[in-house]
């Protein structure tokens, strides 16, 4: 069993930022990749980053260099910090474990004026 808890979404304007978190917990493993996706209503969920243990990052192509996924092996903790955001942006953000089928509950994430 993998717990996946994440924090952090909420309401921003275009071009604010938002930075979100994910605590795992359970059977586990430190070597894990890490990451998020997100759903907008309508679409399909789709991959937004990834960290591995190692220190590698991916990122989904149209979002370089406006988000930074970051981690903490040690507290098994994976954040998102996400800058100059855009409409488009707007979707729930999901934490997930890659190799466990385990996904967070959502932190809804609405870029707005």
């Amino acid at each position: 069993q993998v717990q996946l808890v994440e924090s952090g979404g909420g309401l921003v304007q275009p071009g604010g930022s938002l930075r979100l978190s994910c605590a795992a917990s359970g059977r586990i493993s430190s070597i894990n990749t890490m990451g998020w996706f997100r759903q907008a209503p309508g679409k399909q969920r789709e991959f937004v980053a990834l960290r591995t243990s190692g220190g590698i990052s991916n990122y989904q192509d149209a979002l370089k260099g406006r988000f930074t996924i970051s981690r903490d092996n040690g507290k098994n903790t994976v954040s998102l910090q996400m800058t100059s955001l855009k409409p488009e942006d707007t979707a729930v953000y999901y934490c997930t474990v890659f190799g466990t089928g385990y996904w967070g509950q959502g932190t809804q994430v609405t870029v707005s004026s």
